[in-house]
């Protein structure tokens, strides 16, 4: 009873410290008008001038009996109002670290008795509540606009859905720069970073839209399960690597190119090996085979392991994924005509060499080189989120076609001819590139204990660079190769062309 009333205690006094930091925080920002006064003055400006965009849009298309179009944009212009003062409101969460330590305001707080993780979450939280309140009340302007001017009022579901997405996305604008505040030696730096954050939630606003229009709102529910799996990582990834002396001793970075050459040649080497052979004793026209042994047997495995939580992060999106082409081809079924004459005839025949095209295995294996390349850069400048939607895209459509062929075919025979044969050898390599270029990107974030952001980075590509040229290459080669010489024969035979 003792001991159990000892941890009460000590989680109260936890509680407490946590919530003193957050009213301090919180107090300091808001004293500065410099900051505060033009972040109102464009929270209340933005939806005054949303409802006014909103009301000339209902009375311009209603002139061409096109009002389902306004009707449909009035939600979205909701999600951009609550979206927009986050993004400049980010400033505030940018500053919470870097600019304090730039500031020297910074080493008084770390003497404090807070522990790492009492000063990581009191900053989070502080850096969370001014840009929700700047959205919530936009959304309250944009709404009492329509209201005054249109009479037009949301439906509870859609009200509830936009405030609780509006969240998730803030949440995770937030705690994604409280890391980058927390990891760079600059507010230059950390401004410059934050555009990887905007701008994927800039194209997942983009992705709302249209469901929006398509008024599928349930899809948006998984958007906020999404973001909120998103935001308990980040803030587990902060807490985990923010350390109070790193972040004081840590100096401003410098580019030497010459350095980080070394550094990043020395990390593309790896131990020979050969089935328990001293391989400097084998052979000089032997000793190649202790090398692949190496690569294949200790470091890629190595490599693999060190992936283990981007891989799963990859692997639960591309079910996602593969449910959302199940859900949109159960909800949009094609007509039977057109389902035959793409299944049947433009699917296959460029496998008998009949249509206007002819694909070849060179063709087949550039395209997805250059897909998979365009993620690795992709990920680079999103923290490693557009190398994921960039694979979650074809995995929806593959589901989505497989589901439409059962009105035709056996799904699961279609599936298994027309994927399996060369799906067994791309899909793993597809998982991996991404996995590995998803650890590009969320570098900039988590850095590997005792590294820097530029240190982890090359690291990283280093791992990238091993990985896709002795797996991922030869993979996507024998894939092609299927693709093009078996698939089709496959086809043609259990599914009679």
């Amino acid at each position: 009873m003792a001991a159990i009333s000892e941890r009460r205690r000590a989680t109260n006094e936890s509680i407490r410290l946590v919530t003193t930091l957050v009213r301090r925080e919180i107090w300091d920002t808001l004293r500065d008008w410099r900051m505060v006064v033009p972040i109102i003055v464009l929270t209340l400006f933005f939806p005054a001038l949303m409802s006014w965009v909103a009301n000339y849009a209902l009375r311009g298309v209603a002139r061409y009996g096109a009002e389902i179009v306004g009707e449909r944009m009035i939600p979205f212009l909701l999600l951009v109002v609550g979206f927009f003062p986050i993004s400049f409101s980010l400033v505030i969460a940018l500053e919470t670290f870097v600019g304090e330590k730039e500031r020297r305001s910074l080493e008084p707080l770390l003497a404090t008795p807070l522990s790492d993780t009492q000063l990581y979450l009191g900053k989070t939280l502080a850096a969370m509540i001014p840009p929700l309140l700047a959205a919530y009340l936009g959304i309250t302007v944009y709404l009492a606009g329509l209201y005054f001017i249109e009479g037009w009022t949301p439906s509870p579901i859609l009200l509830v859905l936009t405030i609780v997405l509006t969240t998730a996305k803030g949440l995770v604008m937030v705690t994604g720069a409280v890391v980058v505040s927390s990891q760079t030696t600059s507010v230059r730096a950390a401004n410059l970073l934050a555009s990887f954050i905007i701008i994927p939630m800039a194209l997942l606003v983009q992705g709302e839209a249209l469901i929006m229009f398509w008024a599928n709102y349930s899809v948006l529910w998984w958007i906020v399960l999404l973001l909120l799996v998103t935001d308990v990582v980040l803030i587990r990834m902060g807490v985990h690597t923010f350390n109070r002396e790193e972040l004081l001793g840590r100096d401003i970075d410098e580019l030497n190119l010459a350095s980080m050459w070394r550094s990043f040649r020395a990390r593309l080497r790896w131990e020979l090996w050969f089935f328990g052979v001293d391989v400097p004793k084998m052979p000089p026209w032997l000793r190649w085979l202790g090398a692949l042994g190496g690569l294949y047997r200790l470091d890629i495995p190595a490599i693999l392991r060190r992936s283990r939580w981007a891989l799963l992060t990859v692997f639960v999106a591309l079910l996602f994924s593969a449910y959302v082409g199940y859900a949109f081809a159960e909800r949009y079924q094609l007509p039977l005509d057109v389902l035959q004459r793409e299944v049947s005839s433009e699917t296959f025949t460029r496998s008998q060499n009949l249509g206007l095209f002819t694909f070849t295995t060179w063709d087949v294996f550039v395209h997805n080189l250059r897909v998979l390349a365009a993620a690795a850069l992709l990920a680079v400048f999103s923290f490693g989120t557009l190398a994921i939607a960039l694979l979650m895209l074809p995995m929806a459509v593959i589901f989505f076609l497989v589901v439409q062929a059962a009105s035709v075919y056996n799904p699961i025979v279609f599936f298994s001819a027309a994927v399996l044969p060369h799906g067994v050898l791309e899909l793993p390599a597809a998982i991996i590139a991404t996995a590995l270029s998803v650890r590009l990107g969320a570098v900039f974030m988590s850095p590997p204990k005792g590294m820097t952001v530029g240190e982890g980075w090359l690291w990283a590509l280093a791992d990238f660079v091993k990985v896709f040229l002795a797996l991922v290459v030869p993979l996507l080669v024998l894939a092609a190769l299927l693709e093009v010489h078996v698939t089709p024969l496959v086809v043609l035979r259990v599914l009679g062309g």
